[in-house]
């Protein structure tokens, strides 16, 4: 769904808004995901980078890049996920969670060859990543 959608960081001392359509939403079962959210998976959505603007709190925003990939940024004061920002490939992700006003509605599983909840839903499961994003394309069983 296209348009402007807004969000926050837990404490809401840092704001941002998206602007057109997402490039894609989904779950991703990375171990690197799974850590840093605490979580068995983490829910994405997918823009390009020149569609996601801080609009408040910028000055609040840490981040940490553990693989060189994807840079997690967060708030310093509460800690809430804001964003990822991939660099290598011009597209920021934003936590579904954090979109509130976003209709999440995902159309792909990431990383599922490390999945630790197998979710059956139809939706396709990728090995890794698609193959226009460095991985295999690989696709894996519901």
């Amino acid at each position: 769904m296209s348009g402007i959608h807004t969000g926050s960081c837990f404490c809401g001392e840092v704001e941002f808004e998206v602007t057109g359509a997402a490039v894609d939403t989904g779950y991703c079962h990375c171990s690197s995901c799974r850590s840093y959210t605490g979580a068995p998976l983490a829910s994405w959505t997918l823009w390009h980078a020149e569609n996601v603007r801080v609009t408040k709190g910028e000055a609040l925003l840490g981040g940490f890049n553990k693989t060189g990939f994807s840079h997690r940024r967060f708030c310093t004061r509460c800690g809430g996920h804001v964003l990822v920002e991939h660099p290598g490939l011009g597209f920021t992700d934003i936590p579904a969670a954090v979109l509130p006003t976003f209709p999440f509605r995902p159309t792909v599983h990431l990383n599922y060859a490390e999945t630790v909840l197998p979710i059956k839903d139809g939706l396709p499961k990728l090995k890794d990543f698609p193959a226009e994003a460095g991985g295999s394309g690989e696709t894996m069983p519901d």
